[in-house]
């Protein structure tokens, strides 16, 4: 049995939650609203997630210091525009404590990933990273799923293997910090194309031809950023890019299905009411990829059709009569 922390009460912190109190773990999660608070203590119910029922063993509390007291390990589950933010407030607690990233994302303003965010605020910090499909949705009502933790420190790994381990989720190892990072991030770019397609009624041959040469692009600048080529071809990177863009679960997906259907912007991300990571991630991805001098046709185009307007069905015809290319 382990101490828990997680940081962050929206709907993957309170399903990892829930995973790990049915692991037989005392879990603490940090809300910063009284109201989630309440609602997770008082009536044992998250509003992101309706189907689920919290258990007995996890409490919610609005003090870091109430969160991380104890605490074995932390997991940081906020919207990763918020890492740096939050961390400040609670990284005087942290002491020793593994932190296991749980977000995908980028810090927009800087272009640095998470990991190198944490690191920079503190840089003794002992750093893991926790990624792969994985639907809060489905992991809240305990359906099989398989996840990756990446961290150079030996003890973390095998730690978070141990705790998590069991009937209904699987953990594997690796040592590409960056690319098991990269990948998670990335894909949500893609999964918000792949509803951008479906909300103007294309097919499953366009489905199958965007996450193949989306995987493509989102290989080249995660090597470029220091990930290993075959990281992204595991579940960080092709399977989590799969769960992304195929499942409705996906805010990421609906998100670019909306805007495929009309919506703008703001419509999307009033009727989706949860932070889209991949809105976020497409400028910082459009910046890296200038920066780092790899070619993106898909992310750039995404980026055109959010920032500068572009037609969706314009879209797809421009990448469509691109100049011929060899595949590999």
């Amino acid at each position: 049995m382990k101490n828990i922390a997680i940081i962050g009460s929206g709907s993957w912190g309170i399903a990892l939650a829930i995973h790990l109190a049915n692991n037989e773990n005392n879990v603490k999660v940090w809300s910063f609203t009284q109201e989630e608070t309440d609602l997770i203590n008082k009536e044992r119910k998250c509003k992101f997630l309706p189907n689920a029922k919290l258990p007995e063993n996890i409490c919610c509390t609005l003090s870091f210091e109430e969160a991380l007291k104890d605490t074995d390990f932390i997991l940081h589950v906020t919207p990763s525009k918020f890492t740096r933010e939050i961390f400040k407030q609670y990284k005087q607690y942290v002491g020793n404590k593994p932190i296991i990233i749980c977000s995908k994302g980028f810090e927009k303003e800087s272009l640095k990933t998470l990991d190198e965010v944490i690191k920079e605020e503190m840089p003794e910090a002992r750093i893991g990273v926790l990624s792969g499909p994985s639907h809060a949705e489905e992991v809240s009502i305990a359906i099989p799923t398989v996840l990756v933790i990446a961290s150079k420190d030996e003890e973390i790994k095998k730690q978070i293997q141990d705790t998590f381990m069991g009937p209904n989720m699987r953990i594997y190892t690796s040592n590409d910090v960056k690319g098991v990072e990269l990948g998670g991030a990335l894909k949500n770019i893609i999964a918000f194309c792949a509803g951008v397609a479906a909300g103007i009624g294309l097919g499953d041959n366009t489905f199958a031809a965007l996450v193949t040469r989306g995987l493509s692009e989102l290989t080249r600048l995660g090597v470029a950023l220091g990930g290993e080529k075959e990281t992204f071809y595991g579940l960080s990177g092709l399977g989590d890019l799969i769960v992304t863009c195929l499942s409705e679960h996906s805010r990421n997906r609906r998100a670019g299905k909306l805007i495929g259907q009309g919506k703008t912007l703001e419509e999307a991300k009033k009727e989706v009411g949860m932070v889209i990571e991949s809105i976020d991630n497409i400028d910082v991805a459009y910046a890296l990829g200038k920066k780092y001098n790899v070619e993106m046709p898909i992310i750039e185009t995404s980026y055109n059709v959010i920032y500068n307007k572009l037609n969706p069905k314009t879209a797809v015809n421009n990448l469509m009569t691109r100049e011929k290319k060899n595949e590999i």
